[in-house]
């Protein structure tokens, strides 16, 4: 459970980081390339032995490497575009009712066994990411376009099923650390190939908040990785727990720090992902 606790305390400061690019004038495509890079050092350095780049692509986890990168960029854009048209609220929900994928390509694909209580927790958790993810203004849902929440849905389950996938037929113990880097990395060479298409002028500011981003974005990955290989704990519960818990503190530090305001639903909703998480960790 603590490599559970440390995932989502990561990918809680990912939120953080990222609503505070506005405020620092931050451009957003430079800090993720910068970030990308610093993940991948992170991640060549932490790797105990010696590296041998040429034999990386004969690596049984590469051909993953490289789509989970393309992955990694690609739902990044979209998430960013169903934010401008569909309204943030609506992304949120998007990209973490995704964990249906996950969870169900773990209970069919690999037989995980889920108990009823964990069923009434996955159920419960969707309703706790509803609920904490409304707002009082409706958004424009009807006037938008719906396929862009639409691919950010799959686009969000398929990286969390593909990832699942890789750590547990390719990935070694002892690789964490170097999968990790080279995905980073991949997806940072991805970067620059969409940078190049509109560049912009680089700044020490963007690559700053890059390099934060990129120390906290690598460790909430590696600890994913880490509890995924936890034998005694089912994708499905991680992943559940990881999304609802991710949203629910996200949302509070939102509170805290940023002052916004939470209806009576969206406490409703962290209540209900509290018991989720209660019911599926039984």
């Amino acid at each position: 459970m603590l490599y559970l606790f440390l995932c989502v305390l990561f990918s809680s400061a990912i939120f953080i980081i990222f609503k505070s690019f506005d405020t620092y004038k931050i451009n957003t495509l430079q800090a993720i390339i910068f970030n990308y890079f610093t993940a991948f050092t992170i991640g060549i350095l932490s790797h105990e032995s010696a590296i041998n780049y040429t034999e990386l692509p004969s690596k049984p986890w590469f051909i993953g490497a490289i789509i989970l990168a393309v992955l990694f960029i690609s739902v990044f854009n979209v998430m960013a575009i169903t934010s401008q048209k569909n309204g943030v609220s609506v992304a949120a929900v998007a990209g973490k009712m995704a964990v249906v994928i996950p969870v169900f390509f773990g209970v069919f694909l690999y037989q995980e066994h889920l108990t009823v209580l964990k069923i009434m927790g996955v159920m419960l958790a969707l309703l706790a990411v509803y609920f904490i993810t409304l707002k009082n203004k409706t958004d424009n849902i009807k006037k938008a376009s719906l396929i862009f929440p639409f691919l950010l849905f799959i686009g969000a389950g398929v990286i969390d099923t593909t990832l699942k996938y890789v750590q547990t037929n390719y990935v070694l113990s002892s690789d964490t650390n170097l999968f990790s880097g080279i995905l980073f990395g991949l997806a940072g060479v991805f970067g620059i190939i969409i940078y190049s298409i509109k560049p912009s002028p680089i700044t020490i500011r963007n690559g700053v908040a890059g390099i934060i981003l990129g120390v906290i974005n690598y460790y909430s990955i590696y600890y994913l990785l880490k509890a995924l290989d936890i034998k005694n704990m089912s994708s499905a519960v991680v992943f559940s727990i990881n999304n609802v818990s991710v949203v629910a503190l996200s949302t509070l530090l939102g509170v805290f720090l940023f002052k916004e305001k939470l209806t009576s639903k969206n406490w409703i909703g962290i209540g209900i992902a509290i018991i989720s998480i209660f019911l599926i960790t039984q």
